[in-house]
């Protein structure tokens, strides 16, 4: 998993409440397990007409944040089902980090394990950085992980408030296979102790 340590980049606007797994990405993209590749249907259903083609209005669609690494969302960002693959559709695009008000549990915690920083804020700061990211590509915002603050491109600084063992997950681009692995010498000692005590096993 990539580490999440500074981030500096171009916010994208989605000031819509309750958006699901499934707008996130429709069920009909899930059944591969790859991470990649999934990008391009991130909100299949709002950025693409019955044909295919692009829907100009679309946030993501607009030349300003086709290249958005931060999403600045609506409340209860994340509901639905508990698909991974809506945090892998969003990093596979290129987003980085996702604030909001709040966040469904199984979504924020699918972020965390997959590099993706999702912060909660007040409505009143989260509204403040919408304003701030409907300037466009020229706005961009600054993510110091370790501080704890997001940077509006006009000095404004926000604090946010994160757990620490997933700071310091992020921060070391740990996710759980990476987490159980910095344990493998004290599960290779256990494994050949049993052995031992308990051939038969």
């Amino acid at each position: 998993m990539e580490k999440f340590t500074k981030l500096t980049g171009i916010a994208a606007p989605l000031p819509m409440v309750n958006v699901d797994t499934d707008m996130i990405i429709p069920k009909q993209f899930l059944k591969t397990i790859k991470r990649t590749g999934l990008g391009k249907n991130l909100f299949d259903e709002m950025r693409y007409d019955e044909k295919g083609n692009e829907i100009p209005d679309f946030v993501l669609n607009q030349p300003a944040y086709r290249d958005a690494e931060i999403l600045i969302a609506g409340e209860n960002f994340g509901c639905g089902s508990s698909r991974e693959h809506a945090p892998w559709a969003m990093l596979d695009f290129g987003i980085r980090c996702v604030i909001a008000p709040s966040f469904a549990d199984i979504f924020y915690n699918n972020c965390f394990k997959n590099g993706i920083l999702p912060i909660a804020l007040p409505q009143e700061q989260v509204d403040l950085l919408t304003e701030e990211a409907g300037k466009g590509a020229n706005a961009r915002l600054a993510v110091d992980l370790e501080a704890q603050t997001i940077t509006t491109s006009e000095g404004t600084e926000i604090a946010f408030e994160i757990d620490p063992f997933r700071k310091h997950c992020l921060l070391n681009g740990l996710d759980d296979i990476a987490l159980t692995l910095e344990k493998a010498p004290a599960i290779e000692a256990y494994e050949t102790k049993m052995a031992v005590q308990r051939p038969w096993v």
